[in-house]
């Protein structure tokens, strides 16, 4: 609808200014209302403003200028003020031959002036594995990221491994207490899932201290301060930031089999990253730019020894910064990571941080801490807050192990999408290789879909089974729509596929075209609201599109050899954007189901 718009805008500032001695420099189109004949409607309304008489009256001049100036209008109606006005079916074939001239149809290629932005996510702790949340994280990070290249900018996918702190040292003290030596290959577990049981593991013998000094007469606070175990943990935090060798042996040794792990998931999620930084190197800059801060009094130390930042000013209070023990908080490290980054990245124009909205007050911090600092590029990071995954059975608890593992729910996924195929007898033909590949097709790019669907502010409910429906707003329906499409250009030879301009198109044919020319603009909305639900909903609009089209219209059986090739070089254009807007969000469509 846009490329439209901008089309006709040249032609309808020359007819105002000859007709009506005026200049108007911008148009209000909108989509022509379907009880009315149209294909693009001219708001005169918008007009009145500088053009005086009456909106009817107007709408009729103009609609006659451009039916004299430009052969592509073949028509007009005005309703009461609204010009609708009739596209020729040259003007759609025209466009659809455009879009099959152009192989990266609706990216925008890098060059010189391209923007850099950063996109960082996933962002796990080397305490626990990957969860459900982290699902939602990383397929909101990774989709945002190839929008945001597809848009034209250039993209570095980026992530901070919370490696260091007070809970990592929960699971090194617990395997040191209770693991026996356990490793990755004597339990033949994942190396993040071993980590994440000592993590549970300490909870659960810390809570039995705390009851144990609770019935001794200690207070809950001060049993869980003198719990022997949270003692011993705090003992650690204080050796490793020291650099005892042996503490920083053992943590070196446990975070070795977790990234073993996390590069697992990552492989079966189907998301990757450019860089990594790590929390036990970058909070040590952050220490050196809090010092900075001390010494420009943008910062201030209390009496116990602790540095804080006032921001009340900018209608929030106190935060604390450094510890008076010396150790450093969540915001001491992402001070530094987001100063390495910019010295890392110094044609950087923006930093995109996906987390979720229960860290919104941090990145407020963070933000204005950074300007106090003076950083001018502070003014471009940006945090995609979203919304949390829910469960009918309430909210994870990583530390009590209630989490649902993203292992563990990728893996139903697959069995979920192999039931269902099954039951719905779609794998004539498959070998058991073939079958195994798509049930991992059709249950990832079901989650895939589910969650990126809903826009990112949304909370989501998740409910696997629902999500590999083959029928509705799902992953596996726009998937079998690829894969029926594909079924009809097997039977064709599509180099013998040319396409004549002067035939009269079914409105279904046209309404497909019209979607198709909106995919250049549909990815730079996407990529400005940081939302991969708005690709997700165009691909299913275009599915909806394209089906009512198939169910309708005849396509091989189709007798004229001029309609048939048109029909197959839409349906081929079809498949391209929908592999291409699913590729967009991280999800393969088969060829086959």
């Amino acid at each position: 609808m846009n490329k439209i718009s901008i089309q006709l805008s040249p032609a309808l500032e020359q007819i105002i200014e000859e007709t009506y001695n005026v200049s108007v420099a911008s148009f209000e189109f909108q989509a022509t209302r379907k009880e009315f004949e149209g294909d693009i409607t001219l708001v005169v309304f918008a007009l009145l403003k500088v053009v005086k008489g009456n909106p009817d009256q107007i709408g009729k001049n103009i609609g006659n200028a451009l039916l004299e100036r430009l052969k592509w209008v073949k028509g007009f109606n005005v309703v009461k003020g609204f010009l609708n006005i009739e596209i020729s079916d040259a003007f759609f074939i025209q466009e659809l031959q455009n879009i099959r001239n152009k192989p990266n149809y609706g990216k925008l290629s890098l060059d010189d002036s391209s923007d850099t932005v950063l996109v960082e996510y996933s962002s796990p702790n080397t305490n626990k594995p990957l969860h459900l949340g982290h699902i939602r994280n990383n397929l909101l990070g990774f989709a945002v990221a190839n929008i945001l290249e597809a848009s034209g900018k250039r993209v570095v996918k980026t992530q901070i491994i919370n490696d260091r702190g007070i809970h990592i040292c929960k699971s090194m003290v617990a395997w040191q207490h209770f693991g026996n030596g356990e490793t990755p290959q004597s339990t033949g577990l994942k190396g993040d899932k071993l980590v994440g049981n000592y993590y549970v593991l300490f909870d659960k013998k810390y809570k039995e201290e705390i009851a144990a000094l609770i019935s001794k007469g200690l207070s809950e606070e001060d049993a869980k301060t003198n719990a022997p175990l949270f003692i011993k943990a705090k003992k650690m935090l204080k050796l490793w930031e020291s650099g005892d060798s042996e503490t920083v042996n053992l943590w070196r040794t446990m975070n070795s089999w977790v990234y073993d792990g996390f590069t697992k998931t990552y492989n079966l999620m189907g998301v990757s990253f450019d860089s990594y930084y790590y929390e036990s190197e970058t909070y040590l800059l952050g220490k050196e730019l809090i010092e900075e801060g001390l010494s420009r009094s943008v910062f201030y130390k209390k009496e116990d020894g602790s540095v804080w930042v006032d921001l009340s000013n900018e209608g929030l209070d106190e935060k604390l910064l450094l510890r008076s023990d010396g150790t450093a908080v969540y915001m001491t490290q992402d001070l530094g990571t987001a100063l390495q980054r910019y010295r890392d990245n110094p044609s950087m124009t923006g930093l995109v941080y996906t987390v979720g909205n229960e860290q919104d007050y941090h990145f407020q911090v963070l933000f204005l801490v950074l300007k106090k600092l003076g950083y001018d590029w502070a003014q471009s990071l940006f945090h995609l807050s979203y919304g949390m995954v829910d469960l009918p059975q309430g909210k994870m608890k990583s530390r009590e192990g209630t989490v649902v593992d993203a292992d563990e729910l990728m893996d139903e996924m697959k069995q979920t999408a192999e039931i269902i195929s099954q039951e719905l007898g779609k794998l004539d033909g498959l070998s058991d290789e073939e079958k195994t590949s798509l049930y991992e097709t059709i249950g990832l790019g079901a989650l895939k879909y589910y969650v990126l669907k809903v826009d990112p502010k949304k909370r989501i409910l998740f409910d696997p089974e629902s999500s590999v429906d083959f029928a509705g707003n799902t992953g596996p329906f726009i998937q079998y729509t690829h894969a029926r499409i594909q079924s009809i250009l097997r039977k064709v030879n599509l180099e013998d596929i040319n396409i004549k301009s002067d035939l009269i198109l079914d409105l279904r044919e046209k309404e497909i075209i019209k979607h198709l020319m909106l995919y250049p603009e549909v990815i730079q909305q996407a990529a400005k609201a940081y939302s991969p639900a708005i690709i997700a909903n165009y691909s299913y609009d275009l599915v909806k599109m394209f089906n009512s089209f198939y169910q309708n219209i005849s396509i091989l059986g189709e007798t004229q050899d001029e309609f048939k090739n048109f029909r197959v070089a839409l349906s081929y254009e079809v498949a391209k954007i929908l592999k291409d807007s699913f590729g967009l969000l991280g999800i393969n469509v088969p060829d086959r189901m």
